[in-house]
């Protein structure tokens, strides 16, 4: 059993770090950090997704919108949208899919 939660926590706030905290053939969860004033570069996921912040604040910006997202908020990510992360703070978040 795998202690998820210290995972998270102790994931370095250096530019940008992601990890696979759960990877099977249903299931998917990354933890993702982001140090202030990095960004993830555009990509898209190959499955809906759901980003969810569990510190920090980020704009997220998809279909030529942005979204301000700040702790404890989440967001729906459809599959094969092409979607960036520009981090306003320190942040770390989940992508479950």
């Amino acid at each position: 059993m795998k202690n998820i939660g210290n995972q998270i926590k102790n994931q370095p706030l250096e530019g940008i770090q992601v990890r696979k905290i759960v990877k099977n053939q249903d299931l998917e969860i990354l933890s993702i950090t982001l140090e202030r004033g990095s960004s993830l570069k555009e990509h898209i996921t190959h499955r809906d997704a759901t980003l969810i912040v569990l510190e920090g604040e980020l704009d997220f910006h998809i279909q030529q919108e942005v979204y301000p997202l700040k702790q404890h908020e989440d967001f729906f990510i459809p599959k094969n949208l092409p979607h960036w992360v520009d981090a306003k703070e320190d942040s770390r978040l989940l992508i479950i899919r």
